[in-house]
């Protein structure tokens, strides 16, 4: 008998390994860093800018841009990113977001 539990709880160690295996390659997204999310976001909204240039809020929308860039290059990337996201929304401009 304790052969069989033995044995019994080998094979279930092994399926879960197998299982864990197979959720973790299945799991593999890229992410983007916040550094790469103030890049895409200030890139998205100078874009924006050239289509977008008649809104009626430009002048704030780039004084938010210029606060957002100020801290993402200060290693304050989620100020920053809030601040660009503001930034495109003033501007009639949904931000694009990576799957996380």
């Amino acid at each position: 008998m304790p052969r069989l539990s033995i044995s019994l709880l080998g094979a279930l160690l092994g399926i879960c390994l197998v299982t864990a295996a197979v959720e973790q390659s299945d799991a593999k997204v890229t992410l983007t860093t916040r550094s790469e999310r103030c890049a895409n976001l200030s890139h998205q909204f100078d874009e924006a800018l050239e289509t977008h240039a008649a809104a009626t809020q430009v002048t704030a929308a780039k004084a938010l841009q210029r606060k957002g860039n100020r801290y993402c290059a200060a290693k304050k990337q989620a100020q920053g990113i809030r601040m660009l996201a503001n930034a495109l929304k003033l501007l009639g401009v949904t931000p694009n977001d990576p799957v996380q």
